[in-house]
Order: C-alpha cells, then structure tokens, then sequence
C-alpha cells in the first residue's frame, strides 16, 4: 500500500516529554514532503499553540485544532470549517465546571482564555520558553460567562484535574445533559467540544477534498481522542505510550514517543 497522507497527533506522539520533534522524525517527514505525500497536524491543541511545530516542518498543509473542531489555513490566517460551542452550550457547561475543583481553560478565536494563573502554569512556562514570535496567545479573563459573549467561536474547554473520578463525573455530566462530546485526551484530561466533531471527521473531510480517500492515510496517535482517526485510515498507528485502549485498536503499535518511533515505521511503510 503507498500511502499518501501522514496524520500527525501532536502531544504524545509527534512531540517527546519535553515537547520537541525528534530530529529522525523531522528528516523523515521532510523525505516524505519532498516525495509529494502531504503531512497533516491534526491535534486537540489550539492554532495558536502549534507555530514552532508547523515552522519546524514548514508544512502548507491546513491544521486539524481542537480536537477536529476547526481546520485553519496557517498560511492564509483563516478558518476553514468549524463547528464551535454556541454560547448557550458554553455556558451551560461552565455551569457544571464552575465551582469544582476542575481547572479548565476556555480556546477561542485566537486566543486561550484562562481565570486563575494556576491553571496555565505549565502552558505559561512552555509559552515563555519560545522566541516571541512563535508564543501563543494566553489571555486572563476576569469571568469566562462575560467572554463566552465576546468572542466568534468558542473551540472547547480543556479541563484537567487529579481527582479523576470528579472529572469523570462532570464530564458524563456534560454529556448526557448538555450533548456536548467529552474526549479523554490524557489521563487526566477532558477536551469539551461539539458533538459530532472528531480528528477522524475533520481529517475525513480534508482528504476527500483533495480527491484521496482515508485508506491513503497513515496516522499516528497516542491517545482517546486519536480513535476516529486511527480506526478509520488505511495504517493506525499508536504510540508505545499510549493508553492500552488505543493499542489494542490500532493497526500496529510502534515505540514510544522518546524513540524514533515515526521515522521508523515511515520507513518500513511509506518511504
């Protein structure tokens, strides 16, 4: 099979634990570019939250953000489909999220929203440790109810906590009283978006826009919410540190994502 479509998670996958790519996945990806295959990101992060990324692999290619919520032209600097929260959802959420013990941060337009500092403190330091031209935009709101009707588009909350049976709760919560999809995209992470948005559909709809299908796909992912994907295209791949869930229903398991993992097996199925 001679694939024609690399789909790349991000955190977990492409990026090891101090959030670098490995220079044998860059080299291999570069071969594979200058072959003529298209390399996507496809991730649950923000646009905003993706340039050294993008830069390092200079891709012309569209990002799949959020968790498929949005793909956006990062050349162009637009969206190029969407399906955001409706302030009525957003709201209805923050409604079960406030008051908790359940950080959670609010994606928008082009910018990450947060309360408290103690939320983004990891997001800050990681922000703090690029060039300027390359940090994302973080922003501190006074009340997220007050931004929800001062924004476009609202992607999806991520919310995180170590009490990880309250975060099961509130997100089955969400689910089944608001219909708002919630994907575990770490072990103790919860991404709310709209339902019905997934990496798989988003990725779905880009390759049949180019006139290729998901069988031309090879994707790699680490994690819950690289299922749609994953179980769908041509070769799914899942990363040695992934969930044991993900393993199981990938097509191989590779390495973990300290190794060069993803150079290896592009270059034992697609280069």
């Amino acid at each position: 099979m001679s694939y024609r479509v690399i789909a790349l998670d991000l955190d977990g996958t492409l990026l090891d634990p101090q959030k670098r790519i490995l220079p044998e996945s860059l080299a291999a990806l570069n071969e594979a570019r200058q072959s003529g295959i298209k390399v996507l990101i496809v991730t649950g992060r923000h646009h905003v939250a993706i340039h050294p990324f993008y830069q390092a692999l200079q891709l012309d290619t569209p990002a799949i953000c959020c968790n498929g919520a949005y793909s956006y032209d990062y050349h162009a600097k637009k969206i190029l489909a969407s399906n955001p929260l409706s302030a009525q959802e957003a709201s209805q959420a923050l409604s079960y999220l406030q008051g908790t013990e359940i950080e959670h941060l609010m994606y928008v337009d082009d910018a990450i929203l947060y309360q408290f500092p103690h939320t983004v403190v990891r997001t800050l330091a990681w922000s703090d440790s690029l060039p300027e031209h390359q940090r994302p935009n973080i922003q501190q709101t006074e009340n997220f109810h007050d931004a929800i009707h001062n924004v476009s588009a609202i992607w999806k909350f991520a919310t995180s906590s170590s009490n990880l049976v309250k975060l099961r709760e509130i997100s089955e919560q969400i689910e089944e009283n608001v219909g708002l999809e919630c994907e575990w995209s770490w072990f103790d992470q919860v991404d709310i978006a709209k339902k019905g948005n997934s990496k798989g559909m988003r990725l779905q709809q880009w390759v049949e826009s180019q006139g290729m299908g998901m069988k031309d796909v090879i994707a790699f992912g680490d994690n819950y919410n690289d299922l749609s994907m994953l179980e769908n295209v041509g070769l799914g791949v899942a990363m040695g540190n992934g969930v044991d869930a993900v393993k199981e229903r990938a097509d191989i398991v590779t390495r973990d994502n300290t190794q060069p993992s993803i150079a290896e097996v592009l270059r034992k199925y697609v280069l």
